[in-house]
């Protein structure tokens, strides 16, 4: 019983702790989440820290002046001695002059030797005593805060320099008591001027950040948390203002943002659709090439001499065809097949590639091939194929009112070099920003754009480079780069 009793008191404390963090947790919890009100808070905090920095020193010189103003009423009190013979005067006239001093003593020093003395019958003792003569700062700083924590009632004697070198030095004895009602009488003004400093001051700053920093800022955060919900909405993307400096800056650099985002994501969209259709008709396509094989292959019987020329190459194109078709949906996800790399006639199949563009002897096209018979390059055949198709189809399809086309070759130490040029009328600044990315490097009617992503993506699979050479009014020039792979390089030596 007893430890269930202990149980519960503990319980009952833990739970305090968290009954009285949960206001607190309410009331910073927007703090938080609002820029503005920190913005608020941090503004009134600083020009309060502002105004405690500057009361410091404004109360020590007021007290350094309230001070220095009693002694030179003292000094003025003095000249009365000055006109009697014996520096003495009648007791009315003392009590007078010492009232309207403010002050119990008052001791004039001159010439290391007299001295002027207005005094009362019974001053009271002193309590403490200040020389102002050689006072620093930092001095004059303490005295104020001595005084601040002094109880009234307290007798000070203070010793300074008398006004117009009146004399060497001036003592003064008074009660403190007005003096530090005046102090505080100071710092309640100084408060209540610091307060309204504070709420016009903090008022400004608030109204002028928020509209110059919060207000874009939350516009920003409004218009990316819109954006993240639907990309896809041309709508929200923002619209820049004319600003010049960085919240400009940033609008705009985030309109170009989300404007590639949503280009990106069309074009995800257009791949996956192309995907689709292509996973639709690749089976039907695959039983039509199927059954012009079967066809071709019958044809390879006829005895005709012509016959006989064209069917090699005809069940080659077939036979790609339909290892395309297969392999069709690998690049809709990015996975091409890897390259079967072996040593192939880079003549031959430069010659097969170019005659597959389909021109004929009436073309205005002409195609040249500068590439040593005995060359060999450690490539897939059907990738490097691909390529060179793409390249020249490309090539003679800008040059349709005529050109030439040519291939060539060198084979280096560790690398096979390529190059396809034409004399075309070169590739328009539009696409060559985006000449190697699919649907985007295409200025043609009709055309997909995906010729040359597909042949940058089998280059790099051979561990490659395409790169666009130079392109202008006289023509375009790529150059394909293949490694060889360390086992070619032995099997060639």
């Amino acid at each position: 019983m007893d430890r269930e009793i202990s149980d519960a008191t503990d319980a009952s404390k833990d739970a305090e702790p968290r009954v009285i963090a949960a206001p607190v947790t309410r009331l910073v919890a927007p703090l938080r989440r609002s820029l503005s009100a920190q913005l608020l808070v941090l503004t009134v905090l600083f020009v309060m820290l502002a105004e405690v920095l500057i009361y410091v020193p404004s109360l020590s010189n007021f007290r350094d002046s309230w001070i220095k103003q009693r002694l030179a009423q003292a000094q003025i009190a003095t000249l009365a001695l000055e006109a009697t013979p014996d520096n003495m005067v009648a007791n009315t006239l003392r009590d007078e002059l010492l009232t309207n001093a403010e002050a119990f003593a008052v001791v004039l020093h001159r010439n290391a030797a007299r001295r002027l003395i207005l005094r009362d019958d019974m001053p009271p003792a002193i309590d403490a005593t200040y020389d102002l003569r050689d006072a620093t700062f930092l001095d004059i700083i303490m005295d104020m805060f001595d005084c601040l924590m002094a109880e009234d009632g307290r007798t000070i004697r203070v010793i300074g320099k008398p006004r117009f070198e009146g004399g060497d030095f001036i003592e003064i004895v008074f009660d403190e008591t007005p003096l530090r009602q005046a102090m505080l009488d100071f710092s309640t003004n100084i408060l209540n001027l610091s307060i309204l400093i504070s709420i016009i001051t903090a008022s400004l700053v608030f109204f002028a950040l928020n509209f110059f920093l919060v207000r874009p800022m939350r516009r920003i955060t409004e218009n990316m948390v819109a954006f993240s919900k639907k990309p896809d909405d041309a709508s929200r993307v923002i619209e820049p203002s004319a600003r010049l400096d960085e919240i400009g800056v940033a609008e705009r650099e985030l309109a170009d943002l989300q404007t590639q985002v949503r280009s990106t994501l069309n074009q995800q969209a257009r791949l996956a659709s192309l995907g689709t259709a292509i996973s639709k008709i690749n089976h039907d396509l695959r039983n039509i090439l199927a059954s012009t094989q079967l066809i071709s292959d019958r044809l390879g019987g006829v005895d005709d001499p012509t016959v006989q020329s064209l069917a090699p190459r005809l069940f080659a194109s077939i036979d790609r065809a339909i290892q395309l078709c297969t392999n069709t949906l690998k690049f809709g996800s990015s996975e091409e097949a890897p390259p079967d790399r072996r040593p192939v006639a880079l003549k031959d199949l430069a010659t097969e590639a170019m005659e597959a563009i389909g021109l004929d002897e009436s073309s205005p096209v002409a195609i040249r091939i500068d590439v040593a018979d005995g060359l060999e390059i450690d490539a897939d055949p059907d990738h490097l194929f691909r390529i060179l198709l793409n390249l020249g189809r490309n090539a003679a399809q800008a040059m349709e009112a005529g050109g030439e086309i040519s291939v060539s070759a060198v084979n280096d130490v560790d690398s096979v070099t390529i190059e396809l040029a034409d004399n075309g009328p070169g590739i328009p600044d539009a696409a060559r920003e985006r000449l190697f990315q699919p649907f985007g490097g295409t200025t043609r009617q009709g055309g997909t754009g995906l010729g040359l992503a597909i042949s940058a993506d089998l280059v790099r699979a051979h561990g490659g480079t395409l790169d666009l050479v130079e392109t202008s009014a006289n023509g375009t020039r790529f150059r394909i780069c293949i490694p060889h792979r360390k086992e070619f390089v032995r099997a060639a030596q």
